[in-house]
Protein backbone atom coordinates (compact mmCIF):
# COMPACT_ATOMS: atom_id res chain seq x y z
CA UNK A 1 0.00 0.00 0.00
CA UNK A 2 1.05 3.23 -0.84
CA UNK A 3 0.87 6.24 1.43
CA UNK A 4 -0.83 9.16 -0.34
CA UNK A 5 -0.13 12.43 -0.03
CA UNK A 6 1.65 12.83 3.55
CA UNK A 7 5.04 14.28 1.98
CA UNK A 8 6.25 16.04 -1.36
CA UNK A 9 9.99 14.00 -1.46
CA UNK A 10 9.29 11.10 0.16
CA UNK A 11 7.56 7.96 -0.97
CA UNK A 12 6.09 5.97 1.50
CA UNK A 13 4.85 2.08 0.75
CA UNK A 14 3.58 -0.01 3.58
CA UNK A 15 3.50 -4.00 3.01
CA UNK A 16 3.04 -5.86 6.46
CA UNK A 17 5.67 -4.91 9.03
CA UNK A 18 8.31 -4.04 6.22
CA UNK A 19 7.67 -0.01 5.16
CA UNK A 20 9.73 1.19 2.46
CA UNK A 21 10.55 4.84 2.41
CA UNK A 22 11.57 6.18 -1.25
CA UNK A 23 13.65 9.01 -1.36
CA UNK A 24 11.88 10.85 -4.36
CA UNK A 25 13.40 14.09 -5.73
CA UNK A 26 14.13 13.74 -9.33
CA UNK A 27 15.95 13.39 -10.90
CA UNK A 28 19.24 12.23 -8.60
CA UNK A 29 17.48 12.24 -4.59
CA UNK A 30 19.78 15.32 -3.70
CA UNK A 31 18.33 16.31 -0.79
CA UNK A 32 17.26 19.90 -0.05
CA UNK A 33 16.37 22.00 3.38
CA UNK A 34 12.61 20.88 3.27
CA UNK A 35 13.99 17.33 2.22
CA UNK A 36 15.83 16.84 5.29
CA UNK A 37 12.80 18.44 7.32
CA UNK A 38 10.59 14.80 6.15
CA UNK A 39 13.30 12.75 6.56
CA UNK A 40 13.31 13.92 10.07
CA UNK A 41 9.55 14.28 10.67
CA UNK A 42 8.91 10.65 9.13
CA UNK A 43 11.72 8.55 11.07
CA UNK A 44 10.73 10.19 14.17
CA UNK A 45 7.40 9.58 13.84
CA UNK A 46 7.06 6.41 11.85
CA UNK A 47 4.60 5.21 14.16
CA UNK A 48 1.87 7.74 13.16
CA UNK A 49 2.44 6.78 9.79
CA UNK A 50 3.00 2.84 9.92
CA UNK A 51 2.24 1.82 13.51
CA UNK A 52 2.40 -1.79 12.67
CA UNK A 53 6.12 -1.67 11.53
CA UNK A 54 8.96 -3.70 12.47
CA UNK A 55 11.37 -2.96 9.82
CA UNK A 56 12.35 0.23 7.27
CA UNK A 57 13.79 -0.27 4.14
CA UNK A 58 15.04 3.25 2.88
CA UNK A 59 15.89 3.42 -1.21
CA UNK A 60 15.66 5.86 -3.98
CA UNK A 61 13.71 5.86 -6.75
CA UNK A 62 15.12 6.32 -10.06
CA UNK A 63 18.95 5.49 -11.20
CA UNK A 64 20.53 7.07 -7.72
CA UNK A 65 19.96 6.82 -4.10
CA UNK A 66 21.18 9.97 -3.58
CA UNK A 67 23.44 12.27 -5.12
CA UNK A 68 24.30 14.58 -2.04
CA UNK A 69 23.00 17.78 -1.03
CA UNK A 70 20.98 20.38 -3.49
CA UNK A 71 24.05 22.32 -4.81
CA UNK A 72 22.14 25.44 -5.43
CA UNK A 73 20.93 25.95 -1.85
CA UNK A 74 24.79 25.06 -0.93
CA UNK A 75 25.45 27.84 -3.13
CA UNK A 76 23.48 30.59 -0.52
CA UNK A 77 25.16 28.94 2.29
CA UNK A 78 26.75 31.44 4.47
CA UNK A 79 28.31 31.83 8.11
CA UNK A 80 24.71 33.21 9.34
CA UNK A 81 22.64 30.91 8.22
CA UNK A 82 24.86 27.60 8.35
CA UNK A 83 23.90 26.97 12.10
CA UNK A 84 20.02 26.95 11.30
CA UNK A 85 20.80 24.77 8.40
CA UNK A 86 22.71 22.17 9.63
CA UNK A 87 20.73 21.79 12.64
CA UNK A 88 17.88 20.43 9.78
CA UNK A 89 20.58 18.20 8.23
CA UNK A 90 21.64 16.32 11.38
CA UNK A 91 18.29 16.26 12.56
CA UNK A 92 17.53 14.03 9.48
CA UNK A 93 20.48 11.68 9.82
CA UNK A 94 19.92 11.18 13.92
CA UNK A 95 16.26 10.71 13.22
CA UNK A 96 17.20 7.62 10.75
CA UNK A 97 19.76 6.31 13.59
CA UNK A 98 17.81 6.69 16.13
CA UNK A 99 14.61 5.09 14.58
CA UNK A 100 13.33 2.56 16.98
CA UNK A 101 13.02 0.06 14.35
CA UNK A 102 15.21 -1.90 11.92
CA UNK A 103 16.41 0.24 9.42
CA UNK A 104 18.31 -1.49 6.00
CA UNK A 105 19.54 0.77 2.99
CA UNK A 106 19.15 -0.42 -0.62
CA UNK A 107 21.68 1.59 -2.29
CA UNK A 108 21.89 1.94 -5.98
CA UNK A 109 24.08 4.33 -8.00
CA UNK A 110 25.05 7.93 -6.24
CA UNK A 111 25.63 7.97 -2.44
CA UNK A 112 27.65 10.70 -2.59
CA UNK A 113 28.49 13.20 0.23
CA UNK A 114 25.14 13.45 2.05
CA UNK A 115 23.48 9.97 0.50
CA UNK A 116 26.88 7.94 1.96
CA UNK A 117 25.75 9.78 5.56
CA UNK A 118 21.90 8.34 4.77
CA UNK A 119 23.32 5.02 4.00
CA UNK A 120 25.24 4.91 7.01
CA UNK A 121 22.84 5.92 9.71
CA UNK A 122 20.91 3.20 8.61
CA UNK A 123 21.75 -0.17 11.01
CA UNK A 124 22.88 -2.06 7.59
CA UNK A 125 23.48 -1.41 3.61
CA UNK A 126 22.16 -4.12 0.18
CA UNK A 127 24.05 -2.08 -2.56
CA UNK A 128 24.05 -2.29 -6.15
CA UNK A 129 27.32 -3.61 -8.15
CA UNK A 130 26.47 -0.28 -9.52
CA UNK A 131 26.73 1.49 -6.00
CA UNK A 132 29.43 4.62 -5.97
CA UNK A 133 30.20 5.96 -2.63
CA UNK A 134 32.07 8.68 -1.66
CA UNK A 135 32.41 11.61 0.54
CA UNK A 136 33.36 14.57 -1.98
CA UNK A 137 32.63 17.58 0.82
CA UNK A 138 36.61 18.44 0.55
CA UNK A 139 36.05 19.53 -2.77
CA UNK A 140 32.87 21.60 -2.64
CA UNK A 141 34.11 23.29 0.07
CA UNK A 142 32.62 22.26 3.35
CA UNK A 143 32.71 19.81 6.10
CA UNK A 144 31.11 16.93 6.89
CA UNK A 145 30.01 12.90 6.83
CA UNK A 146 33.65 11.46 7.69
CA UNK A 147 31.77 10.34 11.24
CA UNK A 148 29.28 8.87 9.04
CA UNK A 149 31.68 6.71 7.21
CA UNK A 150 33.56 5.65 10.27
CA UNK A 151 30.40 3.25 11.40
CA UNK A 152 31.24 1.87 7.72
CA UNK A 153 35.19 1.57 7.02
CA UNK A 154 38.54 1.62 8.98
CA UNK A 155 40.18 4.63 9.78
CA UNK A 156 43.06 4.71 6.57
CA UNK A 157 40.41 4.10 4.18
CA UNK A 158 37.96 6.52 5.51
CA UNK A 159 40.81 9.45 5.29
CA UNK A 160 42.05 7.95 2.12
CA UNK A 161 38.63 8.54 0.90
CA UNK A 162 37.84 12.16 3.03
CA UNK A 163 41.03 13.53 1.91
CA UNK A 164 40.87 12.42 -2.05
CA UNK A 165 37.14 13.00 -2.61
CA UNK A 166 37.12 9.87 -4.74
CA UNK A 167 35.17 6.92 -4.51
CA UNK A 168 36.25 3.38 -3.36
CA UNK A 169 34.70 0.04 -5.41
CA UNK A 170 31.56 -1.33 -4.11
CA UNK A 171 33.15 -4.86 -4.35
CA UNK A 172 35.87 -3.85 -1.80
CA UNK A 173 33.24 -2.10 0.61
CA UNK A 174 31.96 -5.97 0.73
CA UNK A 175 35.25 -7.20 1.55
CA UNK A 176 35.08 -4.47 4.65
CA UNK A 177 32.42 -5.24 6.25
CA UNK A 178 30.59 -2.04 4.91
CA UNK A 179 27.89 -3.26 2.92
CA UNK A 180 26.19 -6.52 3.89
CA UNK A 181 25.87 -7.90 0.17
CA UNK A 182 26.04 -6.90 -3.59
CA UNK A 183 23.76 -7.51 -5.61
CA UNK A 184 21.90 -6.22 -9.47
CA UNK A 185 20.13 -2.97 -9.53
CA UNK A 186 17.41 -4.31 -10.41
CA UNK A 187 17.50 -6.70 -7.00
CA UNK A 188 18.76 -4.67 -4.30
CA UNK A 189 14.99 -3.90 -2.92
CA UNK A 190 13.88 -6.82 -2.65
CA UNK A 191 17.52 -7.96 -1.52
CA UNK A 192 17.06 -5.39 1.20
CA UNK A 193 13.42 -6.37 2.00
CA UNK A 194 14.86 -10.66 2.48
CA UNK A 195 17.06 -8.77 4.72
CA UNK A 196 14.67 -7.16 7.04
CA UNK A 197 11.91 -9.77 6.71
CA UNK A 198 14.34 -11.94 8.80
CA UNK A 199 14.52 -9.00 11.27
CA UNK A 200 10.79 -9.18 11.16
CA UNK A 201 9.54 -12.69 11.97
CA UNK A 202 10.97 -11.17 16.06
CA UNK A 203 8.65 -9.63 18.59
CA UNK A 204 8.43 -5.70 17.79
CA UNK A 205 9.50 -5.53 21.61
CA UNK A 206 12.45 -7.56 21.13
CA UNK A 207 13.08 -5.55 17.23
CA UNK A 208 12.92 -2.07 19.37
CA UNK A 209 14.78 -3.04 22.63
CA UNK A 210 17.78 -4.24 20.48
CA UNK A 211 17.93 -0.71 18.29
CA UNK A 212 17.76 0.98 21.79
CA UNK A 213 20.56 -1.60 22.91
CA UNK A 214 22.65 -1.49 19.72
CA UNK A 215 22.41 2.63 19.75
CA UNK A 216 23.48 2.94 23.10
CA UNK A 217 26.59 0.48 23.39
CA UNK A 218 28.01 1.54 19.71
CA UNK A 219 30.69 3.48 21.83
CA UNK A 220 31.03 1.56 24.94
CA UNK A 221 33.75 -0.48 26.36
CA UNK A 222 32.95 -3.89 26.99
CA UNK A 223 31.97 -4.25 30.15
CA UNK A 224 29.94 -0.63 30.69
CA UNK A 225 28.32 -2.23 26.98
CA UNK A 226 27.48 -5.21 28.42
CA UNK A 227 26.14 -4.36 31.52
CA UNK A 228 23.70 -2.07 30.07
CA UNK A 229 22.50 -4.87 27.72
CA UNK A 230 21.91 -7.09 30.91
CA UNK A 231 19.59 -4.13 32.05
CA UNK A 232 17.52 -4.23 29.17
CA UNK A 233 17.23 -7.87 29.49
CA UNK A 234 15.69 -6.92 33.22
CA UNK A 235 13.45 -4.90 31.60
CA UNK A 236 12.38 -7.27 28.62
CA UNK A 237 12.11 -9.90 30.60
CA UNK A 238 8.85 -9.17 32.02
CA UNK A 239 7.31 -7.96 28.45
CA UNK A 240 4.79 -11.07 27.10
CA UNK A 241 6.77 -11.31 24.36
CA UNK A 242 9.93 -12.72 26.00
CA UNK A 243 7.83 -15.10 28.48
CA UNK A 244 6.44 -16.08 25.14
CA UNK A 245 10.22 -16.34 22.94
CA UNK A 246 11.61 -18.38 26.16
CA UNK A 247 8.53 -20.55 26.24
CA UNK A 248 8.89 -21.42 22.87
CA UNK A 249 12.58 -22.40 22.69
CA UNK A 250 12.08 -24.40 25.63
CA UNK A 251 9.00 -26.44 23.58
CA UNK A 252 10.86 -26.15 19.94
CA UNK A 253 8.17 -24.17 18.20
CA UNK A 254 7.77 -21.03 16.55
CA UNK A 255 6.78 -18.09 18.84
CA UNK A 256 3.30 -16.40 18.58
CA UNK A 257 3.94 -13.05 19.23
CA UNK A 258 1.24 -10.76 20.62
CA UNK A 259 2.04 -7.87 17.16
Amino acid sequence: MLLENAFEHLEIEISGAITTVWLARPPVNSVSQAMYREIEAFFSSHDTYAPSTKAIVLAGRGRHFCAGNDLHEFGTLTPENSDERMAEVRAAFFAIQDCPVAVVGAVQGAAVGTGLAIAASCDFVVAADNARFCTPEIGVGIMGGARHLARLVPEPILRWMYLTGEPIDVRRLEALGAVLAVTTPDAVVARAREHAGRVVRHSLAAIRMAKRSLNAIELLDLQPGYTFEQGLTRELSGHPDSVEARRATLEQRIPNYSA
